[in-house]
């Protein structure tokens, strides 16, 4: 579990390839002082475990399926990556609880300016965007940010000069795809009530699923 907080950026030194499988080795400055073998850590939203360190380094794997399903199939020897550890328990939450499980790629359709911020829209699956909401959180490339406005197919993301500078936004540009994870919360919520359509069935009992007509029933 992390907090959308970004802790460092890292580079990208090496990519193997085995199969549809990744392995990263990501060069950092001072995070991995703190880490060891077996943590998790976020890489650009995507949750990973180290499975080697060294000196200013470490090597994560990526199984097919995580390379699939997000942007790190797009990385480069020398790529930026955003970095954070795993949040501790008891610690401050100053973003929001994000799982590091992505739920799809977007892409930057546009960067503009109003003042001092950077303003990113982004469009997304259609899919997707029934969880995300004017005002709400998410995690674009693991970096905790509040929805400014939402469409159909978009929505924007206004990101103050500390944020765009501490993170990989500040390389954003048309054209660049991108990590998201919306708030699981309504997620969960969808499912208990069977709203998804993926979940529709005609035998609503054996589903376990809750139904319109039986929250009726109950008086609500």
């Amino acid at each position: 579990m992390f907090t959308g907080l970004i802790e460092e950026m890292g580079t990208v030194i090496k990519i193997e390839r085995t199969g549809r499988a990744l392995l990263l080795s990501i060069a950092a400055k001072k995070l991995f002082a703190h880490t060891k073998i077996g943590d998790s850590v976020s890489v650009n939203g995507v949750c990973l475990t180290i499975t080697k360190q060294g000196n200013g380094f470490m090597v994560v794997d990526a199984v097919p399926e995580t390379v699939k399903r997000t942007a790190l199939q797009f990385l480069m020897k020398g790529s930026m990556v955003n970095l954070e550890r795993a949040l501790q328990l008891g610690g401050r939450l100053d973003g929001h609880l994000v799982a590091g499980h992505i739920d799809d790629v977007g892409q930057i359709t546009a960067v503009d300016r109003d003042d001092i911020a950077h303003v990113i829209t982004i469009a997304a699956n259609e899919d997707l965007m029934r969880y995300i909401v004017e005002k709400g959180s998410i995690a674009v490339d693991g970096v905790s940010l509040t929805v400014m406005t939402v469409s159909s197919h978009s929505f924007q993301v206004s990101v103050i000069p500390h944020t765009a500078t501490m993170t990989t936004i500040q390389h954003a540009g048309p054209g660049l795809k991108v990590n998201l994870e919306v708030d699981m919360i309504g997620k969960y919520v969808e499912r208990l009530l069977g709203l998804s359509p993926k979940n529709k069935s005609n035998d609503t009992h054996s589903s376990g699923l809750i139904t319109e007509q039986q929250l009726r029933e109950w008086g609500y």
